[in-house]
């Protein structure tokens, strides 16, 4: 029995059991809480998600730890340049600082550094360093991690509509041959398996334009936790709540 469940420990116990059989693929992340988690506090926005990015150290740590091959984390969404402008180079910011805190320690924990979403419209500082930190671990064999940037679902579908169209009319594709499969490999997320597990703390219950297309089977897995707060314990509980669930992926079992 110990060969097929086992408990890891990061610091201290996690206190659950996780199936080594059965542990998920990718996992996505919708990263939430961050302000309210100051505001309860007193402190700017900006300190909650400083503490946020203490959070994802773990995290990622732990998905490395577990051998997760994804993980794929919201970080800034289209709709999150309405922002006030604040706020937005304090998150632009904390992204580089991220990456240059960061790259040495994931590297040499052989995790890929990744980046979905039209970062063209990132300021040329944080292009410069996702494109860099991504040549450097492109062929590293661990965690991927996917940092999911001015990335918005309904836009993701729209560009890949778009270069369909495109390869469509310039005779690389016919449109007969147009199905699930060929879709998927126009999205951000080309090459890589869909989520298995969508989690989402703070207590909202909804996917915020977060991977449209590649949710259609994900279990989804809420918690009344502010992401700063979310420990490795959590994300074991996560995966063990979700191992419990059976899939069926429309079919009968």
């Amino acid at each position: 029995m110990w060969n097929l469940f086992k408990k890891f420990n990061s610091n201290k116990p996690v206190g659950v059991e996780l199936d080594l059989n059965n542990i998920p693929k990718h996992i996505a992340i919708i990263m939430d809480g961050n302000g309210r988690w100051a505001k309860q506090r007193n402190l700017p926005r900006s300190f909650g998600h400083k503490a946020g990015v203490e959070t994802i150290r773990e995290i990622v740590k732990e998905c490395n730890k577990l051998n997760i091959k994804y993980l794929t984390l919201y970080a800034f969404s289209t709709e999150n340049w309405k922002r006030p402008p604040d706020e937005v180079n304090a998150l632009m910011k904390l992204l580089v600082e991220y990456l240059k805190n960061e790259f040495e320690e994931l590297h040499s924990n052989n995790v890929i550094i990744n980046s979905i979403g039209d970062i063209s419209m990132l300021p040329l500082i944080c292009q410069k360093e996702l494109k860099s930190a991504y040549e450097k671990t492109k062929n590293n064999t661990g965690l991927t991690l996917n940092l999911a940037l001015n990335y918005g679902g309904r836009d993701e579908i729209t560009k890949a509509v778009v270069a369909i169209a495109e390869d469509v009319k310039k005779n690389k594709l016919s449109s007969d041959n147009i199905n699930e499969d060929i879709i998927s490999k126009y999205m951000y997320t080309s090459g890589m398996p869909d989520p298995d597990i969508i989690i989402r703390p703070s207590g909202e219950q909804r996917l915020s334009n977060f991977l449209l297309w590649q949710c259609a089977y994900s279990e989804f897995w809420y918690a009344d936790i502010n992401w700063p707060d979310f420990k490795a314990k959590d994300l074991h509980k996560a995966i063990a709540d979700c191992q419990k669930r059976e899939r069926r992926f429309g079919g009968i079992k």
